[in-house]
């Protein structure tokens, strides 16, 4: 357990290191990052008949259209969704 906490303090520090901010870290070498994005946790619209995979699929797919080879991506338990009929 506690992997998506680290993915999401990953995000966090990289965005704190850009501001300049303290991160607990002996040493920080970044290379700039234009934008974050991440898809963590399940989301479905049952109601409209997509299944949580289905989101997971469009919101990854916007993703992939948006970033850039300087954007950092985070992409946690990808593909564990569920059918409209759970």
């Amino acid at each position: 357990g506690g992997k998506s906490t680290v993915l999401r303090q990953a995000c966090l520090t990289v965005l704190m290191a850009h501001l300049g901010c303290w991160v607990a870290a002996e040493a920080c070498s970044l290379s700039p990052v234009d934008r974050i994005f991440t898809r963590v946790g399940a989301n479905d619209a049952i109601m409209a008949g997509l299944s949580t995979f289905r989101v997971e699929l469009e919101e990854t797919s916007l993703i992939l259209k948006h970033a850039t080879a300087r954007s950092l991506v985070i992409l946690d338990e990808l593909g564990r969704g569920t059918a409209t009929f759970d």
